[in-house]
């Protein structure tokens, strides 16, 4: 646990060594260009990658579970934009019409997929479904998420019509993450062998496209457009969104008569956000000059997120622990 938490701070370091990379040295002219080129290969290579880990065991032994799906589906792509439209008369007015509009970005986003499985794992939920709704969520996100955004997003937001952005996602991560997924037969084992340093190329990925999409939003006056006071209340305000989707997905699957192992992945799987889709999505579904506070409501929640379902993930241990231990001391 005290690993995984480390390696997530890291991770979350590096993210902010790069804004701030960006913000001072912001690529620009020919340094632009080849950043550009180099990031559509990242993001290539990013979702060839989780199309090759992901196993068809997996999927078929968490697919019958519709009842646990349907749930996760709804509140990862129906709750969120619902509460995110909701809040609009308290968001807006604080937070500025920019990073209003980052905000409904996160709520239309597909859930993860890496960090969904792991705090399932740690808390002993059902992880075979885990990975099931959480691969799930992603594909299904290449088209809902460009709908989503067509309909809850304001005008002039930057972003561009919905049909070009589902063929330009389709081909930029949709296509290597199939053909990735094809490939598994021949590739899978070295794949699983090789987790650790992959993991590393994985995260360098989506640190390049943040640069990248961060250099063309400081260019643009990003940092002219988001003071620090409005920094500090997005924190607060992904804090209380997260907050609330917990306390929906926990009391709703304990309403429903979901066991203790299927309430765990409900909760993990339906309260994050994917900020591995949700960075290179950006760059497709809008200019570059609103990449930025597109994405910085998405970067601060995803944190969040982590931090919180670590704690949660490890309270849900102990419980579990301690049941068992309950258990055994009866059978004695």
């Amino acid at each position: 646990m005290q690993r995984l938490r480390l390696l997530l701070d890291n991770f979350t370091l590096m993210l902010v060594a790069v804004v701030i990379t960006a913000s001072v040295l912001p690529a620009h002219g020919l340094g632009a260009t080849f950043f550009s080129g180099l990031t559509t290969f990242a993001i290539t290579l990013l979702f060839f990658m989780h199309g090759a880990k992901l196993s068809r065991e997996a999927i078929v032994a968490g697919a019958t579970h519709w009842r646990l799906h349907l749930l996760v589906f709804t509140f990862t792509f129906i709750l969120f934009p619902i509460l995110g439209w909701a809040l609009r008369p308290v968001l807006q007015p604080v937070l500025g019409a920019s990073l209003y509009a980052g905000m409904l970005y996160l709520c239309a986003l597909p859930g993860t997929v890496q960090s969904a499985i792991a705090f399932t794992s740690i808390a002993r939920g059902n992880v075979p479904a885990a990975v099931c709704s959480a691969s799930a969520s992603s594909i299904i996100g290449i088209v809902l998420t460009p709908l989503l955004v067509s309909l809850f997003m304001p005008t002039g937001s930057g972003s561009v019509s919905m049909l070009h952005a589902i063929v330009h996602i389709s081909e930029e991560l949709l296509l290597p993450f199939l053909v990735g997924h094809l490939m598994r037969p021949w590739i899978g084992s070295w794949m699983d062998r090789n987790r650790k340093w992959l993991k590393t190329v994985d995260q360098s990925s989506i640190l390049l496209v943040v640069y990248t999409a961060f250099s063309a939003s400081v260019i643009g006056g990003l940092w002219q457009q988001v003071p620090v006071l409005d920094l500090l209340t997005l924190i607060v305000a992904c804090g209380v969104l997260l907050a609330i989707v917990l306390i929906i997905t926990t009391s709703v699957s304990r309403l429903l008569g979901f066991n203790k192992e299927d309430e765990i992945t409900i909760v993990f799987c339906g309260s994050k956000k994917s900020l591995a889709t949700g960075v290179p999505m950006a760059q497709v579904l809008f200019s570059a000059s609103a990449v930025g506070p597109m994405l910085l409501p998405l970067m601060i929640f995803h944190q969040i997120q982590l931090m919180v379902c670590a704690v949660l993930a490890q309270k849900y241990r102990m419980r579990s622990e301690e049941a068992a231990h309950s258990r055994a001391r009866q059978a004695l």
